[in-house]
């Protein structure tokens, strides 16, 4: 897996309570195809496979109504709880607490001081 270069955008995410709207859409769009994702419990997530990319590049999140529609990008950093930590002391609000899935990717999601919705991830050493 190539791992981008920290602190760059580095993934994106809808969350939707229309998934195959959605998939359907970009699907047709940019030709991108969709695997689901079972890495993280209770949660029905699809990962994105654009044309031609050894790797997902985003993902689909089912909400099924637990928050509203969104599309969100996500800064791979080095240290999730740092960032958030340091986020927070720069005005930032955490809308979800650092989470860690069974592959070990860990991200957390947050408002920045102006009310814009991003995400942040690392992943685990290799």
């Amino acid at each position: 897996m190539t791992v981008p270069a920290f602190n760059s955008v580095a993934w994106f995410e809808f969350g939707t309570d229309q998934p195959e709207k959605v998939k359907e859409f970009y699907g047709e769009l940019f030709d991108w195809k969709y695997a689901l994702n079972t890495n993280t419990p209770g949660v029905t997530y699809h990962s994105v496979m654009a044309p031609g990319a050894p790797q997902p590049s985003g993902g689909v999140w089912e909400s099924e109504g637990g928050f509203p529609n969104y599309a969100v990008f996500y800064v791979l950093v080095q240290d999730v709880a740092a960032t958030v930590k340091r986020g927070q002391e720069l005005g930032a609000k955490v809308l979800m607490e650092p989470v860690s899935d069974s592959a070990g990717l860990t991200f957390a999601r947050l408002e920045d001081s102006a009310g814009n919705h991003f995400g942040v991830f690392s992943v685990p050493a290799q």
